[in-house]
This record gives structure tokens, C-alpha cells and sequence, in this order.
């Protein structure tokens, strides 16, 4: 009995630890105009000592603050600030994992190969302790997707205040995510040796493997519906159009061969994730509509082939070439990296970049790909006002500090559990 009694309340310690500590914040009830700051539009335009104004969760008004119309509800100055719209996280797991190491809270793949029908969105955990610690650098929405397969499942679209999943969806189930075998497989890893890699000879199998399954949908479909198959249907919106398909994809020929096949498969809009060689595919990809999601900047070429900066000056090369491009999450640490989305976006203007367009990677672009710029990724008449205000260079981690944040209207909290630690110890050895 004090067995039982002990396990139940470790459960309810770990469970409480687990859950955050703001409470969504209430609908808006008054307008609110902000006025004298820089206003960073999010489409690569800049308005200097903007008016910026919305009610019932959309922007009114947006241009100069010189303008004599009338402000509506609170005024906050925001002389000598920047105001922005809501930073997207594209390709992240966040609210489907909360500690790694267990088990019970980590949600983030389903078993088996091909699941083209589970859906992220119903695991998604809106009281995450980690996706409260987005919001104070401006991290406000991110698509959220499943791992792992071949077929890993649909994503979809939410905002980080809310009750739920249904009230933090943005856009449910928007697309697929395919993982792309790779042409090569690493070899026997020695001490103190490089890592060797070789052609992978199972290559040429998994690729008929998903033709064939690609083939075999899109014949269901087609045919007679007498017995339900649950992952063919949720393939139906790839082949009419209504869902995109996100490919996991690295390399040259990879690349090349996943969006031939999808293409010849009869599935109308890819986006490639990753993308590690795109640069030089940079034309096929232009031609054949494809827009890419690049991973993180901070990390070492993947070839030897690569030039030492490859990884910060893709998203110049690819945005010259006319793609559409945006900034995705996977990999190392991931979700606690997320927060560091803006300054992502801020190394890729480092390279070459120009400060606006480098800002469409984490707004405009990501909302375009994701299929969402009707509602959000720019400041703009009859958007939603999910918005933040900063005192400085929101790309710049010196600069990024938020005074006002806004989801859809609502003011929400900027304190986190790692806020309230940084003032306990900061405050600690005050005047001694």
C-alpha cells in the first residue's frame, strides 16, 4: 500500500514538473495601437516610425505614425523599439517531446514504415514547459512533425497559447513528411580513423519500395473503396493538390530522384527538408516548383566536397537562384534549439544575406511553404496579430529582448520557468 502510495505521488511530482506555468492568456478585449516603432513587415519591407493597430485578434491598420488617424484602444510608445511578426519554427517536434529520457513523454514517432495517416496534432501537448520558453525570443508558432519511417505521418500548424490542440491550431494536418534512404551508408566507424562511407546497395530496393507504394495509393483512390485502407486514404490530398509532401531529403542524386519519382507519381507540391547539395541542383529545383526547408546554419559540411561555409551561404545561393526558402528545426537538441530561431536567421544575414530577406526565412517564407501567409508571416491588414515588440535587433541575441508580446491579439506572458530562475540567481548576490 505505501508502495502504491509512494509511485503515486512521484507520478503526480513528475506529471506537475511537466506542466507550464502560464495560463493561455483571455481573448482580446480592446484594441491596442502600436506607435513610433520600427515596424519589420516580415515581406522584406521596413516602415520607420510606424503606427501598427488591431482588434479581435487582426491587424486594422499598419503604416506611418505621421498619419492623423485616430488611435484605437491602449497606445503603447514604442519609440526607438522594432516591432515584428510572430517567428514560425518550420519541421519541429516541440510539444511532442519533453524529456528525452523518458519514455512516457516522448510522442514524437509512431512504430512502423509507412504512416501517412497519423497525425502529429493529436499528440501535440499545449502546457509544454519547452514551448513556453519559445516566446520570450519571439518564437510564437511552428509547424509540428512526426519522426521517423519512411512515411512518418501529417504535421500541422499551431500557436503557443493555448488550452489545447484544438485551440492552438493554426492548420490541421497540412502535409506528409517522407524520409529519403540515402545512395550511401556509412561504413564500419574505426578509432581514430575517418568515417568511411559507401554505396548503399539496398538503395535501388527502398526506392521501389516506394514507387510501389506511391503507386498503390494513387490506384486505390482510383478504384473500388469496398475495404477501407486508413494510410492509402490519408494520401489523397497529396495527389489532388490539398496537402504538401516534406521530404527529408540530403544529397544531389537523392534530391534529384525523390522529386522525379513523387513528381511521376502524380503528387503536385513537394518541399524538400535539408537539402544539403540543393545549392547545386538549384535550377531542377526552380523548375520543377519546389521550395526547401534548410536546416540550422551551425554545423560542419557534410562532404568534403563542400566548400567550409556551405551551410551558412545555401540560403543566399538558393534565394538568388529564385527559390523559396525558410529555416527548419530537425536535428541535435532540437527543441530547446528553437528558441534560437531568430538568431538562425541572423547567421544566414551574416553570409551574405540582406537583414529583411534573411527575416523572411523565420516569417513570410515559412508561412508561404507551410501554407498559412493568409493568416500570419507579415504585418498586414486583416492578419492575425501575432506580433511582438523588441527593444532591438530581434535577430541580434544582444538586441532580441521582448517588451510585449502578442498571439492573435491576445497579450500574453513573457515569463517562463527559465525566466524566473535568471531573477531568483540574478537577484541573489544583489549589493554584495
Amino acid at each position: 500500500m505505501m508502495k502504491n502510495t509512494l509511485y503515486s505521488i512521484l507520478f503526480i511530482l513528475v506529471v506537475g514538473n511537466l506542466l507550464a506555468q502560464q495560463t493561455p492568456a483571455n481573448k482580446q478585449s480592446h484594441a491596442y495601437s502600436i506607435e513610433g516603432a520600427t515596424a519589420h513587415i516580415g515581406n522584406g519591407q521596413v516602415i520607420e516610425n510606424s503606427l501598427l493597430m488591431f482588434s479581435n485578434g487582426k491587424i486594422t491598420f499598419i503604416g506611418s505614425a505621421k498619419n492623423k488617424i485616430a488611435r484605437q484602444g491602449k497606445v503603447i510608445n514604442a519609440k526607438d523599439k522594432h516591432v515584428y511578426p510572430g517567428f514560425i519554427a518550420a519541421n519541429s517536434t516541440l510539444g511532442l517531446v519533453e524529456i528525452d529520457a523518458v519514455k512516457a513523454s516522448d510522442d514524437q514517432r509512431e512504430i512502423g514504415i509507412m504512416n501517412p495517416h497519423i497525425r502529429s496534432l493529436i499528440a501535440y501537448n499545449t502546457e509544454s514547459k519547452v514551448i513556453e520558453s519559445m516566446r520570450p525570443n519571439g518564437v510564437l508558432m511552428a509547424q509540428i512533425s512526426p519522426r521517423g519511417g519512411t512515411l512518418s505521418g501529417m504535421s500541422s500548424i499551431v500557436q503557443f497559447d493555448a488550452w489545447n490542440w484544438e485551440d492552438a491550431v493554426i492548420k490541421m494536418d497540412d502535409g506528409i513528411h517522407m524520409n529519403w534512404p540515402g545512395s550511401f551508408t556509412q561504413g564500419q566507424v574505426q578509432l581514430g580513423k575517418d568515417v568511411v562511407m559507401k554505396p548503399n546497395l539496398k538503395y535501388p530496393q527502398n526506392l521501389k519500395k516506394i514507387k510501389s507504394y506511391l503507386t498503390n495509393a494513387k490506384n486505390y483512390l482510383e478504384g473500388d473503396h469496398t475495404k477501407t485502407h486508413l494510410p492509402y486514404q490519408a494520401t489523397k490530398g497529396l495527389f489532388d493538390g490539398s496537402k504538401k509532401l516534406f521530404i527529408h531529403v540530403n544529397g544531389q542524386k537523392e534530391i534529384i530522384d525523390a522529386v522525379t519519382t513523387c513528381k511521376q507519381s502524380g503528387i503536385k507540391n513537394i518541399v524538400i527538408i535539408h537539402a544539403d547539395g540543393a545549392n547545386y541542383i538549384a535550377d531542377f529545383l526552380l523548375k520543377n516548383e519546389v521550395s526547401v526547408i534548410l536546416d540550422r546554419p551551425h554545423k560542419n559540411p557534410n562532404s568534403e566536397d563542400e566548400g567550409y561555409d556551405d551551410t551558412y551561404t545555401i540560403a543566399k545561393k538558393l534565394i538568388d537562384k529564385g527559390l523559396l526558402v525558410c529555416i527548419g528545426m530537425e536535428g541535435e537538441m532540437e527543441r530547446m534549439s528553437s528558441r534560437n530561431l531568430p538568431f538562425y536567421a541572423g547567421t544566414f544575414a551574416a553570409h551574405g544575406l540582406d537583414k529583411e530577406t534573411a527575416l523572411q526565412l523565420i516569417t513570410f517564407n515559412t508561412a508561404k511553404i507551410l501554407g498559412i501567409d493568409n493568416l500570419v508571416g507579415s504585418l498586414e491588414i486583416g492578419k492575425d496579430a501575432t506580433l511582438f515588440i523588441s527593444k532591438g535587433d530581434a535577430l541580434d541575441m544582444r538586441g532580441n529582448i521582448l517588451t510585449d508580446a502578442f498571439i492573435q491579439g491576445r497579450k500574453i506572458s513573457l515569463e517562463t520557468h527559465q525566466t524566473e530562475l535568471w531573477k531568483r540567481y540574478s537577484n541573489k548576490y544583489k549589493g554584495n
